[in-house]
Formats: C-alpha cells, sequence, structure tokens
C-alpha cells in the first residue's frame, strides 16, 4: 500500500511585474508517494520550477506571493511554518537539486565544508563525525580518491562529478523527499545517463521520493513512476507512466510524445513539432490556454476552460475532448493513438 508524503491541493503562484501581476501557476493539484518518482514535463515557461520553488519557500519574496493553495508535507502545511521551522524542513526533510551545480556550490569552501554544513546544523554532529559522513556521501555517489577530494574546490571537478557533489550534499541528511530540477540538462548523454542511474540506486537505498522536474521525456520513460504534465501554469493531464506514454489523453501530451524521438520508428520517419509558441501568461483568456495550437480544437475550448476528467483513479485531463458533455461524434480518432 502507497503511502502519501505531499500533497499539493490548488496551488497558485503570482509574480509583480512592471507591466502588472501574472499568475505563473494556477490551480495546481498532484500527490508524491512515499519512494516514488513524480516527474513534471512539459515546455519552458509551464511553470514547473516555479512550482518546485514554492515547495521549497524558496521563491523570492520582493515579487513573488502564493496567493491560494495548501503543500502539505506530511500532514503539516509548509505555507503556514515560520520561517525557522522552514528552515529545518529545507535540506533535512526536503531537498533540492538545481539544474548548474556551480550555482549549488560556493567556489571559495572545500567540497567536504560545503556536506558537511548540512550534517552540523540539521543532524548535530561532531565535526569528526560530520566529516567521516562527508567522506562516506561522496564514495556513495561514486567519487573517486574521494578521501582526497574532500579536500578539494568545485572548480577541481568536472561538471558531471559537480552535479554528483551536489546529490551528496542533498541527500546527506537522508531526506524524505528529493526535488531534482533539470538535474542533467546541463551534461552531455553518456553522464546524464550516469547520473540518472546514481539517482535511481540511491532512491532504492534511501526510500526517498523524488520530483523530477524535466523537458526531456526519454528521461522520464527511465525514472518515473507517475507524470504531471504542465502547460501555461496548469496541470493538464497527470497519470501514470504507462497511461501518459501509452493511453495520452490531451493533445498537448500527444504533441509532447510526437515530437520525441521513437527508436522502434522508421530512420525516415519525420518529427511533428507542435505548431505554434506557447502562450503570454499576461494575456491568457477564459478558453483552454492550449486552444491556439490544438489541432482539434472546438469553439468552447476558446471561450471556456475546461475541467478535470477523471479517466481513472489514477489518470486525469483537463480537456473538453474528454468531457462527457461533448458529443463523441467530435472526438478525434488519432487523440490517444500515438502508440498504437
Amino acid at each position: 500500500m502507497t503511502e502519501e508524503i505531499l500533497a499539493v491541493t490548488d496551488l497558485h503562484v503570482s509574480f509583480k511585474t512592471q507591466a502588472g501581476m501574472v499568475t505563473a501557476v494556477r490551480g495546481v493539484n498532484f500527490n508524491l508517494n512515499k519512494g516514488e518518482t513524480l516527474a513534471i514535463v512539459g515546455e519552458s515557461g509551464s511553470g514547473k520550477s516555479v512550482t518546485a520553488k514554492a515547495i521549497m519557500r524558496l521563491l523570492p519574496k520582493h515579487n513573488a506571493q502564493i496567493s491560494q493553495g495548501g503543500i502539505l508535507y506530511e500532514g503539516q502545511d509548509l505555507l503556514n511554518l515560520s520561517v525557522n521551522d522552514m528552515q529545518k524542513v529545507r535540506g533535512s526533510e526536503i531537498a533540492m537539486v538545481f539544474q548548474d551545480p556551480m550555482t549549488s556550490l560556493n567556489p571559495t569552501m572545500r567540497i567536504g565544508k560545503q556536506i558537511m554544513e548540512g550534517l552540523l546544523k540539521h543532524q548535530k554532529l561532531s565535526k569528526t563525525v560530520a566529516k567521516e559522513k562527508a567522506l562516506q556521501m561522496l564514495e556513495l555517489v561514486g567519487i573517486p580518491n574521494a578521501k582526497e577530494r574532500l579536500e578539494a574546490y568545485p572548480h577541481q571537478f568536472s561538471g558531471g562529478m559537480r552535479q554528483r557533489v551536489v546529490i551528496a550534499m542533498a541527500l546527506a541528511c537522508n531526506p524524505h523527499i528529493l526535488i531534482a530540477d533539470e538535474p542533467t540538462t546541463a551534461l552531455d548523454v553518456t553522464i546524464q545517463a550516469q547520473i540518472l542511474q546514481l539517482m535511481k540506486d540511491l532512491q532504492e537505498k534511501m526510500d526517498t521520493a523524488i520530483i523530477l522536474i524535466t523537458h526531456d521525456l526519454g528521461v522520464v520513460a527511465n525514472m518515473a513512476d507517475h507524470v504531471a504534465v504542465m502547460y501555461a501554469g496548469e496541470i493538464v493531464e497527470q497519470g501514470t507512466l504507462d497511461e501518459i506514454f501509452y493511453q495520452p489523453q490531451h493533445p498537448y501530451t500527444l504533441g509532447l510524445l510526437r515530437s520525441m524521438p521513437n527508436l522502434s520508428a522508421s530512420r525516415s520517419e519525420p518529427l511533428i513539432p507542435i505548431p505554434g509558441s506557447p502562450p503570454d501568461v499576461m494575456t491568457l483568456g477564459t478558453g483552454c490556454p492550449f486552444a491556439a495550437r490544438c489541432p482539434h480544437t472546438m469553439k468552447v475550448c476558446h471561450d471556456f476552460l475546461p475541467k478535470y476528467t477523471h479517466l481513472s483513479d489514477s489518470h486525469t485531463v483537463m480537456c473538453w475532448l474528454q468531457d462527457e458533455r461533448t458529443p463523441s461524434a467530435q472526438i478525434p480518432e488519432e487523440v490517444g493513438s500515438v502508440y498504437e
């Protein structure tokens, strides 16, 4: 039986700009179970990273606000915690790995000392024990000559090794949740595969739940148990990995899958890009935000925002094509057929 560890409900995040308030995340809902991986996918600007930073309470205070919603971690709403209480959660209970490891590492501090910081603060270990734990973490993530490398600086590591160090830092305090925001985008394909396999291995050893933020569906296929597809600040479809890859029901999900190389297809078969560009969230209308790019759009799509349709206990989609009030004659046969 799965145990829920995190529940995000009706999350709205807005930013104050010179042009007015911009709502970057609109009514996001998802659950994360202990020991499982949830992948949040979508094009750049869809709200993936903003959602992750909202969970960590790392949004800029001067112009960002969470106007409504809840983020329940083991039953407590993180949005109601004081700054001091949230600092106790951040790093020890929920940790985050960012896209560029150089922005996460202090270039003036030795690697060992940076890993020890979290251990000294959250686990109250002595310096001797913390250094030993830091050494164990470097060995765990596959850093060769780990004892000598404790005294090295970030610039003395390659990009892939720096990302391993960042993962070691994030997992040093045995967090229950690891949020990985595009953790392999800056790495070459070979190193990317090694980092992803490392995360899977560490997840099995430590039973850590992972929120993986990415635009790469190949990464999702290898890592995720559940998938949430975001577009223009909303989750337009979510379900298990098989439901999203083999029974996709939202035209945007279909578009993402069709634009991904299929190794079983003919080499001469062209990729099909999604036409147009993501909408300007400042000028979103009352209808479906994907309507202008959707090949199956109807009049109702431009006028009204669809509600969620529950296709199974785990599979939901926000699309008029799946709404029970839409005549079946209007639903194109090719919807959901990308892998048939």
